[in-house]
C-alpha cells in the first residue's frame, strides 16, 4: 500500500468493504465502531464509490482488498471491471501475525478461503491466471518483483515505490492504530529474514488448511525478471 501510494500517479483506498464485513459477521474487532461509523456498511455504496472519477493528475487507483471481507453477500461481477492481483504470504507467519491481535482466529478471519474463491472467480472471468506475488519474493528483490507486477499490469514502475517517507497517511483507515505500527515505521521494504514462529497447537488445523489454499496460489507466483 504504501508503495503504491508514493506514486505521483496514484490514490490509495484502504479496506473499504471493512465495515461492511463487520456489520455482516459480527465479529467485535478492535475498533469495531470507529470503522463502521467511519465507512459504508452497504457494500453496494462502496462498490459505487470505488468507480467514482478520479481526481486530475490520477491514473491509478490503487484498492487495498482484505480478501475475507469480501464476503458470499458481497458481488463479485464489479471485480471484471478492475486489474486484479493476489498478494499471498506463507501462512505460518500470516498465522502468527494475525494471532497476535486475533487470538481465536479461524480459517475464515485469515482470508485465505475466500482470495482462493477471488482467484479463481478472477481466472475464470478472464481466462487467464491473474498476476500473484508473494510478500517473501517481494522483501527479497522489491525493485525486481514490483517492476514485473508492473510490467504484467501494463504500468510504467516507478522507483519511487522503494521508498517512502515515515508515518500515518490520510488514506490510513481508523484501524490503523491497532495495526499499522510498524508500517508507520517504515520508509521501505525490510530485509528478508527467514522466521519459523510458534503456532499453538490449537491452530494446528487452521494452519494446514492455510497451507492448502496457499498452495493453489504459490504455484502461479510472479518470478521478478
Amino acid at each position: 500500500m504504501r508503495a503504491w501510494e508514493n506514486r505521483s500517479d496514484t490514490i490509495v483506498v484502504d479496506e473499504p468493504f471493512y465495515a461492511c464485513y463487520l456489520a455482516q459477521s459480527g465479529h467485535d474487532h478492535p475498533g469495531r465502531d470507529e470503522v463502521m461509523a467511519a465507512l459504508s456498511c452497504d457494500w453496494r455504496t462502496v462498490i459505487s464509490q470505488l468507480a467514482s472519477p478520479l481526481p486530475d493528475g490520477i491514473t491509478i487507483q490503487y484498492q487495498k482488498q482484505m480478501t475475507h471481507h469480501l464476503d458470499d453477500s458481497v458481488s463479485l461481477d464489479w471485480l471484471d471491471s478492475v486489474q486484479n492481483c493476489f498478494l499471498i504470504r506463507r501462512p505460518r507467519n500470516m498465522l502468527a501475525s494475525l494471532l497476535r491481535v486475533l487470538p481465536d482466529a479461524g480459517i475464515d478471519e485469515t482470508g485465505l478461503p475466500q482470495q482462493r474463491r477471488l482467484f479463481e472467480h478472477v481466472r475464470a472471468a478472464t481466462g487467464v491466471v491473474p498476476p500473484v506475488i508473494d510478500s517473501a519474493d517481494v522483501l527479497r528483490d522489491p525493485a525486481g518483483t514490483l517492476a514485473t507486477l508492473c510490467r504484467v499490469l501494463a504500468v510504467d514502475f516507478s522507483e519511487k515505490m522503494l521508498h517512502w517517507p515515515a508515518g500515518p497517511r490520510d488514506s490510513d483507515g481508523v484501524w490503523a492504530r491497532f495495526w499499522y505500527a510498524s508500517v508507520e515505521r517504515s520508509t521501505g521494504f525490510a530485509p528478508y529474514r527467514q522466521a519459523e514462529p510458534e503456532i499453538p497447537p490449537a491452530k494446528n488445523d487452521v494452519l494446514a488448511q492455510c497451507e492448502e489454499h496457499y498452495e493453489v496460489m504459490a504455484q502461479y507466483r510472479l518470478e521478478a525478471t
